[in-house]
């Protein structure tokens, strides 16, 4: 399995996830969510910030099935699926994973044709990657 690239802005979002949590950066000065983090605000340019726990629910905002030729690491467990997820504590707020059946479950193990735009997720974690369970 890929593992993600891990920068000095992302760290504490991969470091939380590891603990099952899913924060997101948010403004020390303004308040606003920003990802992916970044070390200034690009509301107020402030270079102020707290990683802050979020419910980890949101909504399918979009969706692709990616189809062979992958990457070799993915090849073999294609074809799966790609949401991007919006946050019900800011829908500007997207990040993108996978919509699976259970925290552990393989990658394809959702139909496809059951993702609708708009479904209501849940975030939840497997060796520290956050995923996404239709709720």
């Amino acid at each position: 399995m890929l593992q993600p690239l891990i920068d000095d802005d992302g760290a504490p979002f991969w470091e939380y996830a590891r603990a099952g949590e899913l924060r997101v950066q948010a403004c020390t000065d303004c308040d606003r969510l920003r990802f992916p983090p970044r070390p200034c605000c690009p509301h107020c340019q402030s270079f102020g910030s707290q990683w802050r726990l979020v419910s980890g629910r949101g909504r399918v905002w979009s969706y692709v099935v990616p189809h062979p030729p992958l990457l070799p690491d993915y090849a073999a467990q294609a074809p799966y699926n790609v949401i991007l997820v919006e946050l019900a504590e800011d829908p500007r707020i997207r990040l993108v994973g996978n919509l699976v059946t259970a925290p552990d479950a393989p990658l394809g193990s959702l139909d496809p044709a059951r993702i609708r735009i708009g479904s209501a997720v849940k975030a939840v974690f497997h060796d520290g990657i956050p995923r996404w369970l239709a709720v």
